[in-house]
């Protein structure tokens, strides 16, 4: 299992978790979802429930990484398997991401 907390504009939002390559869980922290001045991390994920599940990376997150050339670079130099996009996500998205969404992973125990 792997885990990461999100980020919106700097503030922390939830929890994303890949129990494996077919469940992941995306849950909101109690403090974010129950503020109702915090909007929600996605229109794909709104604040009307507080955990999400998929057979797949949520679309959100998947959309959030590199294409083509440029993530056939990350995937050489960080050394990750070009399927494992859980993993190019955590690598990739902890700083200087395109829109307000940040991660930062939990390390494994």
């Amino acid at each position: 299992m792997r885990a990461m907390e999100i980020y919106r504009n700097g503030i922390f939002a939830g929890i994303l978790t890949e129990e494996n390559r077919k469940n992941y869980t995306y849950q909101y922290d109690d403090v974010y979802f129950n503020d109702g001045s915090k909007v929600a991390i996605s229109l794909t994920l709104p604040k009307t429930q507080q955990k999400y599940k998929s057979e797949f990376l949520f679309p959100f997150f998947f959309n959030m990484l590199s294409e083509g050339v440029n993530k056939k670079l990350q995937i050489t130099q960080l050394k990750i398997d070009e399927n494992d996009n859980f993993g190019l996500l955590m690598a990739t998205a902890q700083q200087d991401t395109v829109g307000a969404i940040t991660v930062k992973p939990i390390p494994q125990k």
